[in-house]
């Protein structure tokens, strides 16, 4: 049975038709890759799965269970972690504190978050996270003052945290330069060799062809090609989106 199943996803705003029954499934262990030219709805694809947007039509299942229209914290504690164009973290407080809220999200509001940030289970696998991520040198450090690579590092740590099942990463290569794109991709690598599923939206697309073992391509709100990393760079139907050919 697939992990993630989407099916006839749409989304409208207004008129304007953003996601147009759209489906793909995702497989236990996956690491699939979701690429498209800008404005293709690729980040509304994951915001609807996730809970952040509700669907206009169609429907999502995880592990069976039909999630469609969930709010982002129930579908969090179901399993499903992702990261976000924009990094999202607390910039006045540390880094491990950063990595204990985002575990404690599952157990209640943010002030039951912070008073209960200590416990050692807790506490033990953040340190471990960021010891595997390097970063653990600037547990101490305010998220403020990390280098935007460092804050990557940090946003994918804390969506990490919860354990889950399937992490969507949103351009976690966008901004960061060659070295940490290569320490990025290596960690990414190593998880999903651990039996983490991913689902990666990436421009870069040297990183995706070279990470991803099967791509689903969107253009204009709709899926338009499906294969492997060599089916893709040879499919008319993508390079007409990209490059208008």
């Amino acid at each position: 049975m697939a992990l993630l199943e989407i099916e006839n996803l749409t989304k409208h705003f207004f008129r304007l038709s953003a996601l147009s029954r759209v489906s793909l499934s995702v497989e236990p262990g996956e690491l699939l890759g979701v690429i498209g030219p800008n404005g293709s709805g690729k980040t509304t694809l994951f915001n609807c799965v996730t809970g952040v947007l509700r669907p206009s039509d169609g429907h999502v299942r995880f592990r069976g269970e039909d999630i469609t229209g969930l709010t982002a914290d129930t579908v969090y504690r179901r399993g499903i972690a992702r990261t976000f164009q924009l990094i999202q973290l607390f910039p006045e407080m540390t880094v491990l504190e950063n990595m204990l809220v985002a575990a404690q999200e599952k157990r209640g509001t943010l002030l039951s978050r912070l008073l209960r940030r200590e416990e050692a289970e807790t506490t033990t696998r953040a340190l471990e996270l960021l010891e595997f991520l390097g970063i653990a040198g600037l547990k101490e450090s305010l998220a403020s003052n990390l280098s935007y690579g460092q804050q990557k590092l940090l946003d994918f740590g804390m969506a990490l945290m919860s354990d889950p099942q399937l992490i969507l990463l949103d351009e976690p290569m966008a901004g960061v330069n060659p070295t940490m794109i290569k320490n990025l991709v290596g960690h990414i690598l190593e998880l999903n060799a651990r039996g983490y599923t991913f689902v990666v939206i990436e421009h870069n697309m040297e990183v995706v062809m070279s990470l991803c073992r099967r791509i689903v391509v969107l253009s204009q709100g709709e899926r338009i090609a499906e294969g492997t990393p060599a089916e893709i760079a040879d499919n008319p139907l993508v390079l007409d989106a990209y490059f208008g050919r």
